[in-house]
């Protein structure tokens, strides 16, 4: 880490798993729809395929399988409105997450860019004020492409008026990492989802969100 860069112009914060404890909530919500849909049993999705993807590439793979009813949109719908309560009620943030995001933001422009829908990302920053902090917010559902590719900085980084190479960003998955490295940022990864060995091709891996603090705000 003695050569991680110190010059950043600004850095991205991925929200589930780096933010909110999210990850199992959204496979729970997920479970539950697809039990209120009549495929408690057959959905055939494999969660751990999906981590740090968008819910458009879960619920892409199950309408190609299944050919259901409803749409795209009412499907997502179903789905984010129950990952919302819960959420809510729960206030599931990291607790190191918020006080890490305050210090950070009185010294780079800071972002969120999120594989989830703008609503559930609204419904997480709306915890503890979060929103404040943040100059420029994108969710999968602004690009094209989801993570892994890497649309969803190159478009976060347009929106800060930075150059990518300025920019780091702050993940949790394998498909995170590919995405920052493919837009040519920095990229630190922390071990709330994935093991170090699984994250090796982050620019560093850490266990704590003092170790970020200390890559990103050195004394």
């Amino acid at each position: 880490m003695s050569s991680f860069p110190r010059n950043f112009k600004a850095v991205i914060f991925d929200m589930d798993g780096v933010i909110v404890d999210s990850e199992p909530l959204h496979e729970q919500a997920f479970m539950d729809t697809f039990q209120e849909l009549g495929y408690g049993q057959t959905h055939g999705i494999r969660f751990a395929d999906y981590l740090g993807r968008s819910d458009r590439a879960v619920w892409n793979a199950f309408i190609e399988k299944h050919r259901p009813s409803q749409t795209l949109l009412e499907l997502t719908d179903l789905k984010e409105n129950r990952l919302i309560s819960v959420l809510q009620k729960k206030e599931p943030l990291f607790p190191h997450a918020p006080p890490l995001i305050e210090l950070l933001s009185t010294r780079y422009p800071l972002a969120v860019a999120s594989g989830s829908v703008h609503k559930v990302i609204a419904a997480v920053l709306g915890l503890r004020n979060l929103r404040s902090f943040f100059k420029a917010v994108v969710s999968a559902e602004d690009v094209r492409q989801g993570k892994p590719a890497p649309d969803i900085f190159l478009r976060t980084a347009d929106l800060l008026k930075i150059a990518p190479q300025d920019c780091c960003v702050i993940e949790d998955t394998t498909a995170g990492v590919e995405a920052a490295r493919s837009a040519g940022m920095h990229v630190i990864a922390i071990t709330n989802t994935y093991p170090s060995d699984a994250l090796h091709r982050a620019s560093a891996v850490v266990k704590t969100y003092q170790e970020i603090e200390s890559l990103l705000n050195p004394a």
